[in-house]
């Protein structure tokens, strides 16, 4: 049975982005779309007078979010939750039940709400399932009770040629990652972009012209493994357009170069990892880390392994 897409919203442009990415992805993929506003709640059983008017407020983010989506696509199916909890719990556990989850990445200002940096890589590093980062451009500060902020007109024309990139690594097994990918391009009738980065071993580069020969016919057969890789997949989506690169250098930037037009970039993360005595932890590898943090389309993070 498919899940909700599931989206962690508040009233800051970075949550309303992710609020309307997450709309519209529901509508997407035919699925509903449930809100999820965390607040961690008093400090004290007798809160201050501030602090009762900013849960006062919480209270009717959700609410005053799902009014907003519901206007701009009423044939949606969208339902709200406003739940007291460690913002990172809250949505490592909605995380369960999404097919995906999807939060915004800008920091906040004088009000503390969960679309701090900190969280969106905690919940990144833990969750369960597919996490969504949606950058909101230029959105610094989230408003305090009482000042408003709403979601911006539809743009027919966003995204709607626009590839999803997929960072591919054929040193290991990550078929949750690739189905993301072209489950992803399927949605949206795109095409499929397919990074390789990759690196020569080290007796390549030694011979100038020959090696760079060599370099060349290497990086064909590094594509044409990465198609080959690719097949099963291909053949269950042969409407999906597919190419793939196969490049030399840090995979990283190669993925930030071709994400500039991306619709969504997809990359995968190790799933959570037990050490012997030590609580289980998540891992962000450094290409993810690098992504994360200066990509300017919807990044998909995909647990594998």
């Amino acid at each position: 049975m498919a899940h909700p897409v599931f989206v962690g919203v508040d009233n800051s442009p970075a949550g309303l982005a992710a609020a309307d990415w997450g709309a519209r992805e529901a509508l997407l993929r035919e699925l509903p779309l449930r809100l999820v506003h965390a607040w961690e709640g008093p400090r004290s059983s007798a809160p201050p007078a501030g602090e009762e008017a900013a849960g006062r407020w919480s209270e009717g983010v959700p609410q005053e979010v799902t009014d907003q989506l519901r206007l701009r696509y009423p044939g949606l199916d969208i339902t709200a939750d406003h739940v007291i909890g460690e913002p990172r719990d809250v949505l490592c556990q909605a995380a369960k039940y999404a097919e995906v989850l999807v939060i915004g990445t800008v920091g906040v200002g004088r009000v503390a709400g969960f679309l701090l940096g900190s969280v969106a890589m905690a919940v990144v590093a833990h969750a369960e399932g597919p996490v969504v980062l949606v950058r909101a451009p230029g959105a610094t500060e989230r408003p305090v009770p009482g000042e408003e902020s709403e979601l911006r007109p539809p743009d027919p024309a966003a995204g709607a040629a626009s590839p999803v990139v997929l960072g591919l690594d054929l040193s290991r097994r990550c078929d949750e990652v690739i189905t993301f990918a072209f489950d992803a391009a399927a949605v949206r009738t795109a095409s499929l972009v397919v990074v390789h980065g990759w690196n020569p071993p080290p007796y390549h580069v030694y011979g100038l012209g020959a090696a760079l020969k060599f370099g060349t016919d290497l990086s064909a057969d590094k594509r044409e493994s990465v198609y080959q890789a690719l097949q099963p997949w291909r053949e269950r989506h042969p409407g999906v357009e597919v190419s793939a690169q196969a490049v030399i250098g840090e995979p990283a930037r190669h993925l930030l170069d071709a994400a500039g037009h991306a619709a969504l970039v997809v990359i995968g993360r190790h799933r959570l990892t037990a050490l012997p005595s030590v609580a289980r932890i998540g891992h962000i590898g450094h290409i993810a880390h690098a992504v994360l943090h200066h990509c300017p389309a919807p990044v998909a993070v995909v647990p594998h392994g």
